[in-house]
């Protein structure tokens, strides 16, 4: 009887994806040269890596990779990637006070790092060299555009099958096929994300050098341009965004804002059709709800309804226009683009101001940007079907498909965004009840809207959360047991749930 899933076809190419992420390591094995610390770190990682991913590789595999091959290659990868990220963090932190030396914080870190989630463990930043730091930020980048699109962009290997793996790394609505041969896609893709990294490093060093930030030196302007594009959020600075002056604030909201886009549009831009991005129905709802969802905080925070202690152990804002409208423009869109950056401690803000950026947390990016959480586009094709349904309840003769951006939305498609939806608010709702459980066990009292957030955050792979898990804070106050859940939630939220949960099933692995 012939096999269904030929497993073996899907180690071998995640170990292809691990052989070559050794190549990756050569940037913070760089910066390890360049400052004298943590060479030998790298070096024993890269070693591992290149190791693991050959004896993968070396399994029998089949040429013709089907859409099941592909489910398992992709979910493995992700898996497999951050598994191997957890490498540096165990070495440098062998015999240290890092919290990285321990394996559950390692593999929390590792995940979160290439689910471009930002929830962190780190508490001291000061005792990790840049290396270490640089790496956290790089596993951002790799994971932002797709680890897998990446490999079906550069690896030959990978161009026969490569739209089954894209489809299954990004199974949502929006994936669209660009140039004829989906390898040159990827790497229209991967061009194009790359771009505006350069653009951001520039354009924040460049502050740099004209004293409008002293503190945006070359590393710090690398670092966070690798973690802006992905909408990852890691910061080599322990108060994140709020190190720097409101001009580079002011920079980052717009690149946020780019990476949340679906990247497909850029595409039309740069090959002379500017118009499909304003025409586009999607990328005007994803403006539109940024942009009412900040100036509706702008006002809390203006009048002071918008923070919850006292005036003045907060930053000056209260009163003062540009400061109001920056905050809550740069939360908002960090938050909605699931980047996680913080501008300030938004621990400060009253109740209902958290309420509204725990909302902000289930809207997510673009279909086809880095982006996480249920994404706008769903939003967007569930409103239009509800509104469907109340007319055809008037007019049952009616036939009125559902349309976006002028195209009829295929029924199916439309099913299996309710379905997603509907699995999301169930994970959701599960992981609240078993990260209260867990922390009651133990006797640790977080209130309702800190678990709710961190669920949010860490499904969504937005970052921080509120209280405990807040900007300014970290994760560590969670158990292990409840990490480790976390890190499931990272990775079945980076790969939209289906990849994951379809492993699952009987009727997958059933001949």
């Amino acid at each position: 009887m012939k096999r269904r899933v030929n497993w073996w076809t899907s180690v071998s190419l995640t170990g292809t994806v691990i052989k070559y992420l050794s190549v990756a390591l050569l940037l913070p094995l760089f910066v390890a040269l360049v400052d004298r610390e943590g060479i030998m770190t790298f070096v024993a990682t890269i070693a591992i890596t290149l190791t693991v991913g050959v004896a993968l590789e070396r399994f029998e595999r089949d040429d013709e990779l089907g859409f099941r091959e592909g489910f398992l290659m992709v979910a493995l990868t992700w898996f497999g990637v951050a598994v191997i990220g957890t490498i540096p963090y165990l070495i440098a932190g062998y015999g240290t006070e890092s919290m990285l030396a321990n394996p559950v914080n390692a593999l929390f870190e590792s995940m979160s790092g290439f689910t471009t989630t930002g929830a962190t463990v780190m508490g001291d930043f000061t005792i990790h060299s840049r290396a270490i730091l640089i790496w956290r930020q790089l596993t951002q980048w790799l994971g932002g555009m797709g680890i897998v699109v990446l490999a079906v962009a550069i690896l030959p290997e990978l161009s026969v099958g490569g739209a089954q793996l894209m489809d299954a790394e990004a199974p949502g609505p929006g994936l669209e096929k660009l140039t004829p041969r989906i390898a040159e896609t990827a790497r229209a893709l991967w061009g194009a994300y790359l771009g505006f990294t350069v653009l951001e490093i520039v354009l924040l060093y460049g502050l740099h050098l004209g004293g409008m930030a002293p503190n945006m030196d070359a590393y710090n302007a690398v670092a966070h341009a690798l973690t802006t594009m992905p909408t990852g959020g890691f910061s080599p600075e322990a108060r994140s965004i709020e190190t720097f002056s409101a001009a580079v604030q002011w920079v980052i909201i717009p690149f946020m804002v780019v990476a949340g886009t679906n990247f497909a549009l850029f595409w039309h831009v740069l090959t002379g059709e500017p118009k499909q991005l304003f025409e586009d129905s999607e990328f005007r709802a994803y403006l539109g709800a940024m942009a009412v969802l900040s100036a509706v905080i702008a006002g809390l925070l203006f009048t002071g309804a918008g923070i919850g202690t006292i005036a003045g152990q907060v930053p000056p804002i209260i009163g003062e226009a540009e400061d109001s409208l920056r905050h809550a423009t740069f939360q908002i869109v960090s938050i909605v683009t699931t980047t996680g950056y913080a501008s300030m401690d938004f621990n400060t803000w009253s109740a209902p101001t958290q309420y509204l950026l725990l909302f902000a947390m289930f809207i997510g990016g673009s279909a086809g940007s880095t982006g996480g959480a249920v994404k706008i586009v769903r939003w967007l094709v569930i409103l239009k079907s509800l509104r469907r349904e109340l007319f055809t309840t008037v007019h049952p003769e009616a036939i009125s498909p559902v349309r976006l951006g002028g195209r009829a939305v295929d029924e199916r498609a439309i099913r299996g965004i309710y379905a997603f939806t509907l699995l999301y608010v169930l994970i959701f709702f599960s992981g609240v009840l078993f990260i209260l459980v867990d922390m009651t066990r133990v006797q640790d009292s977080l209130s309702v809207l800190e678990v709710m957030s961190a669920v949010a955050a860490t499904l969504g792979n937005v970052g921080p959360g509120f209280g405990a898990a807040g900007p300014m804070n970290n994760y560590l106050v969670f158990t292990q047991e409840s990490k480790l859940f976390m890190v499931f939630l990272m990775w079945v939220g980076r790969l939209e749930i289906f990849p994951v949960f379809v492993l699952l099933t009987s009727t997958y692995w059933r001949s």
